[in-house]
């Protein structure tokens, strides 16, 4: 049996142990729901949204599909994946916070599922596509989230992966630390005026910057039976992982 990949070793500021990982992250997450479309448009400087939709048209995602957005959060990806399936396709949202699918809710109306994506409540073959933006980090275990993934989709079904990636320059890397580890947390507070939100976004930069490396998940999509499993870098630090089942 494959080892367990977390996507990081346990964060001791937030939780001691992997254990407690899940409940600490959705105690997060619930907490700072209210304030997370505002940080990704702080974050993403306004161009999230566009960004998100071209990668899943770039993808594959066609009029009349069927896809599943995991960690689908206040549903930036989901949005935009409802919009290309159309009337004629399915896009479904799943998230295991409370808080986010109520903050969700308010802005599509797409089918929800309270659930994490290590444990899939959908049968075998069920989506033509899934997608997960910017929740990697978040998971227990890659490996199973993958091997999920993996049963769900039909033969031939593709996999993408959005994420957050430390540039390779040491000037890269510095940059990235200050504006997501300083600038955006800080303007957080001052803005939208909520320790928790400024908590859950220190909480993102940490995972960035101890997350495991591109290789790393490359391997554990190949080992969970994705094939052609490869990797599209954006400015440096937005990667995308596709591989087809």
């Amino acid at each position: 049996m494959t080892e367990p990949l977390p996507p990081h070793p346990p964060l001791e500021r937030y939780y001691a142990r992997d254990a407690d990982r899940a409940r600490a992250v959705n105690e997060l997450f619930d907490a700072g729901a209210a304030s997370y479309e505002w940080v990704c448009k702080v974050m993403s400087l306004g161009t999230g949204e566009k960004y998100r939709g071209q990668t899943l048209t770039d993808a594959g995602l066609v009029s009349g599909a069927r896809i599943l957005d995991i960690a689908t959060g206040t549903g930036l990806v989901l949005r935009s994946a409802r919009a290309i399936v159309g009337p004629t396709g399915l896009a479904l949202g799943l998230d295991p916070s409370r808080g986010m699918l109520t903050e969700c809710r308010k802005r599509c109306d797409a089918p929800l599922f309270q659930a994490r994506g290590e444990s899939l409540p959908f049968r075998d073959g069920s989506f033509d596509m899934i997608s997960m933006g910017y929740g990697l980090r978040h998971v227990a275990d890659l490996t199973q989230l993958f091997r999920e993934c993996h049963r769900v989709l039909r033969p031939g079904g593709r996999l993408l992966i959005l994420e957050m990636t430390q540039p390779q320059s040491a000037w890269g890397r510095w940059l990235n630390r200050f504006y997501l580890g300083v600038a955006v947390p800080r303007a957080a507070t001052l803005s939208v005026g909520r320790a928790d939100a400024k908590r859950m976004m220190e909480y993102f930069w940490h995972t960035i910057e101890q997350c495991v490396p591109p290789e790393s998940i490359l391997r554990a999509m190949r080992d969970s039976g994705f094939a052609d499993a490869k990797r599209k870098v954006t400015g440096g630090i937005l990667s995308e992982y596709l591989a087809a089942r």
